[in-house]
């Protein structure tokens, strides 16, 4: 089974953004699930360097249009490794063997006749460096660019593309899934009704000499459809190349929306006419918009995608990208929609489960993978797993929802997260009699963790491989085979929480802690963090044994205005460079939070985790050594003559539901 993957070659008049980010992002998630599943898979993108638009921007520069696209392409290079990118292949249009490639093709399209000379007229816009006709312009301005496209009439070559349209109408209807989502297919076969044109596919050297020359006319150089389209097999060195025998017929091409003409009716008339096989799927998605408006450079709405990675770390930030677009529609991007998802999905969701599972496990299972004892619902479990979770997953990224096999991942993540809820570990460590049934819990919440880090291997890289070193198994042999998997867990491997993969992160990250939408303290952070130091350092001061001091009267009013909660601690960890404080997480019915505490001498990470405590909810924000505190953990303290502080945690005497209000 093979798979190969292509993005757009990316035109080099604007240094990469976040446009260019998720095409590539996508396009590497899907081809790393088809190695996952077992595929030989290929991916491969590269730079358009030839055109108007370059030799413009060159000369804004300073610089020989050769010397511009060098730098340009070498941008696009550099940058896609900086986002856990793993292509096979770099093609760039003005390489020996794109040239090569392009002569040939021409050549062969030629002699069969389909290319003509003639005259043409038309609106030309320098933006998307083509004609346009007047029925396709807006209020007579270009579309995309919002500008004035210049009437230009000239003699050029042409592609008899026309002589293709009832073969191409007949082909996508015959098979629906060539272009996907199917609102782009439609798409395509609205433009197929109107008469189609036959394509101009040079410029003459009296106006452009960037580019390839026509290998049967040295006056004119090629146009950038008939240039930049053949790099997709160019670089699988068509037309005596292995690669191009082995790959090509497995070919999918990965796009933005704004290049569906060029891709759906030029290319595979193009390839018609040269006697080649058609790609296998079209699959288009849409734009990413600031403010309503298309991102692009041209009008100067572009997000820098290496910032918000730099800020938010790669693995969430191509799970944002991956998870809030739904493939096919546009989506807004919006930074506080990532800040959201980073918390809620990431630090909350599979942040937690991690370290819940791992911290118990350490605790109640000696930090290693437990003997195979089972569940009484195993069988049903695993059922469900392949059969349900699994085949939904890999049926979603098969049909090009990236987005909806997340959602599937999620859904098992909120699975195991039920499970430690449901089977109490921390219950069941109390009593000997459930020594197997606690290993059972165990066995099934690591296996699931495993997976869990296999299923989001695709789109967050790092991050899986990382899961599968810190249980004690080999990246390179994931596998979403629930059985072999299973194999590998080899009772008595050592196995290790380590640091938490995403704590919680503000707008901005912490470089821009100011920005975040929260509530605010009544004291400045800085100012909040230098008391709560100092608190942590300095013992407060205790009334002896029979000499308690009277506090503040209040009225019931102001007592009513507290919101004490029932709390379950999710999960514990000690704060660095801090001997008393403890970064907890805990849940209050359906909502978790961090909540910093002063009790690291008295209760250690392990002992608190899967304990009901008393918290004040309502309490204002702050900032403790650095990190967001969301409430305060109750206790009760003393001091005798000359002994240490007693602490004595509030809970209930009865076990209640975490977020039952204390009164």
């Amino acid at each position: 089974m093979r798979f190969y993957a292509t993005t757009p070659i990316y035109y080099v008049n604007a240094k990469p953004h976040l446009g260019h980010a998720y095409t590539t992002i996508v396009t590497d998630s899907v081809t790393r699930f088809h190695r996952l599943t077992g595929y030989d898979a290929r991916f491969i993108t590269g730079t358009d360097e030839h055109g108007d638009k370059i030799v413009q921007a060159a000369e804004k520069n300073g610089e020989t249009p050769a010397q511009y696209v060098d730098y340009i392409s070498g941008l696009f290079r550099a940058t896609w490794p900086k986002l856990e990118i793993q292509n096979s292949d770099f093609i760039r249009t003005t390489e020996e063997r794109h040239k090569k490639a392009v002569n040939q093709f021409l050549d062969i399209v030629n002699k069969k006749g389909d290319i003509y000379y003639g005259d043409y007229g038309g609106y030309y816009c320098f933006g998307c460096e083509r004609f346009y006709t007047e029925k396709e312009l807006v209020d007579g301005e270009c579309p995309d660019h919002k500008t004035k496209p210049q009437y230009i009439a000239e003699e050029n070559y042409f592609f008899r593309m026309s002589n293709y349209q009832d073969w191409l109408i007949d082909h996508i209807k015959k098979n629906p899934d060539f272009i996907r989502p199917e609102r782009y297919r439609n798409e395509v076969l609205g433009l197929l009704r109107e008469p189609l044109d036959d394509l101009c596919i040079s410029r003459p050297k009296t106006r452009l000499t960037w580019g390839i020359e026509m290998p049967f006319d040295n006056k004119f150089v090629t146009y950038v459809w008939f240039d930049a389209l053949i790099s997709y097999i160019s670089v699988l060195g068509w037309p005596d190349g292995e690669l191009f025998q082995k790959y090509w017929p497995s070919a999918q091409h990965f796009v933005a929306k704004d290049i569906l003409k060029p891709h759906a009716i030029f290319w595979p008339t193009m390839l018609k006419a040269a006697g080649l096989p058609l790609y296998q799927h079209l699959n288009v998605h849409g734009y990413w918009q600031i403010g309503q408006a298309k991102m692009g450079k041209s009008i100067g709405n572009v997000v820098d995608a290496l910032k918000l990675a730099d800020i938010y770390g790669v693995d969430a930030f191509r799970y944002f990208l991956c998870r809030d677009m739904v493939f096919g529609l546009d989506s807004e991007f919006v930074e506080d929609a990532l800040v959201g998802r980073y918390n809620a999905d990431l630090a909350n969701d599979l942040g937690n489960l991690w370290q819940r599972t791992l911290t118990m496990l350490a605790k109640f299972g000696g930090g290693v993978m437990p003997d195979w004892k089972t569940l009484a619902d195993e069988s049903n479990w695993g059922k469900r797993v392949t059969e349900q979770i699994l085949a939904e997953y890999q049926g979603n990224f098969r049909a090009m929802a990236p987005h909806r096999a997340l959602t599937v991942t999620w859904e098992f993540i909120t699975m195991l997260n039920k499970l430690i809820d449901s089977e109490a570990p921390w219950a069941l460590a109390k009593d000997p009699a459930k020594a197997d049934h606690l290993k059972a819990v165990f066995h099934r919440l690591i296996t699931g963790l495993a997976l869990v880090g296999a299923m989001i291997w695709p789109v967050m890289p790092a991050t899986g491989e990382e899961m599968w070193r810190r249980l004690g198994l080999e990246p390179g042999n994931m596998t979403l085979d629930l059985a072999k998997l299973q194999s590998m867990l080899i009772p008595g491997r050592p196995m290790a929480a380590g640091e938490p993969f995403f704590p919680r992160v503000e707008f901005g990250g912490e470089k821009a802690a100011t920005k975040a939408s929260s509530a605010k303290a009544p004291e400045s952070p800085k100012k909040v963090e230098e008391k709560a130091k100092k608190e942590a350092d300095v013992p407060a001061k205790k009334a002896a044994k029979g000499d308690i001091q009277p506090a503040e009267v209040i009225t019931f009013e102001e007592f009513k205005r507290l919101d004490l909660r029932v709390a379950e601690v999710i999960a514990a960890e000690a704060v660095p460079k801090s001997e008393k404080l403890l970064k907890l997480t805990v849940k209050t019915g359906d909502e978790e939070r961090t909540i910093v505490a002063g009790m690291a001498k008295h209760y250690t990470p392990e002992d608190m985790v899967g304990r009901s405590v008393v918290i004040v909810a309502n309490l204002a924000p702050a900032k403790l050594m650095g990190i967001p505190s969301q409430g305060m953990v109750l206790a009760a303290s003393r001091r005798e003559d000359g002994q240490e502080e007693l602490l004595s945690l509030l809970t209930t005497a009865a076990p209640m539901p975490s977020g039952s209000k204390v009164s």
